[in-house]
């Protein structure tokens, strides 16, 4: 049953007039007459009784009108609580403090949307859109499945920073200040450090590297342009790409498509 053939129905029971029902639809009244006609031929039964007066509904016009209606209100209220939906953002800390605030403030001076923003690490943000946590996530992480889709927003470049002078060859001499055990830190080096700090803010990381308690390896765009640290490049890992991740809906939510178009068209 195609549902525009049932909202011209419900629409023309309503106000018992075709030209009306045509009028709220904006199209011709002739395409209102066919839609219900073709209405009638699906389900094999006369829904209208058609005159030059007035439209008369039969008996099972009558009952199919009680639960289309119904049927109708049900979808507005769906679809109305989709439209008031806060939109819940998943996102790698680097990227909140430095990349995505601009794109932030410009959303909520454009939306009154209520948003909540959560702060992961990598393996949390896979989990948590492929599981309904989050709507949309901004991560280094591809991820192209039949429940997921991601699209490429930019490179970014990651460096390894200290206070003082390091060995780049006996890293695990040093202490690390890491994000998380996914840390590229422990991709760089075979052994690990006999200290390793753990803290999940990119802020926090710095200051502490600042006040020469340890090293980190952070996305270059976090720096300042007069950050007074040794900053090495770091050839063995790959520039890190930032991907926006939502599932992979045919038709993006409204709560959703906002904020993507906002982004894309920057």
């Amino acid at each position: 049953m195609d549902y525009r053939y049932l909202k011209a129905f419900l629409l023309t029971a309503e106000f018992s007039s075709f030209s009306k029902a045509a009028e709220s639809l904006k199209i011709a009244q002739s395409a209102v007459s066919r839609q219900i006609k073709l209405l009638e031929e699906s389900l094999d039964q006369e829904l209208i009784i058609r005159s030059s007066k007035k439209v008369l509904l039969t008996n099972k016009g009558k009952e199919l009108y009680l639960a289309a209606k119904q049927f109708d209100e049900m979808s507005d209220n769906i679809f109305q609580k989709e439209d008031d939906r806060p939109l819940r953002i998943g996102i790698l800390n680097g990227l909140l403090k430095n990349w995505f605030m601009p794109y932030l403030t410009k959303y909520c001076k454009k939306y009154q949307r209520q948003i909540s923003i959560h702060i992961e690490d990598q393996p949390q943000l896979r989990a948590g859109i492929e599981e309904g946590k989050f709507d949309i996530t901004f991560s280094t992480d591809n991820l192209q499945s039949e429940l997921v889709s991601s699209l490429k927003l930019f490179s970014e470049k990651l460096v390894l920073i200290s206070k003082s002078e390091v060995d780049l060859k006996k890293l695990h001499d040093y202490r690390w200040i890491v994000f998380s055990d996914g840390d590229n830190l422990f991709k760089l080096s075979k052994k690990q450090a006999k200290s390793v700090i753990t803290v999940d803010s990119i802020h926090t990381i710095l200051t502490l590297v600042r006040n020469n308690l340890g090293l980190a390896v952070v996305p270059y765009h976090v720096l300042k342009k007069n950050e007074s640290l040794c900053i090495y490049e770091l050839p063995k890992l790959p520039n890190s790409e930032i991907f926006m991740t939502t599932l992979s809906y045919k038709q993006l939510p409204q709560h959703i498509k906002e904020l993507t178009n906002l982004i894309q068209a920057s």
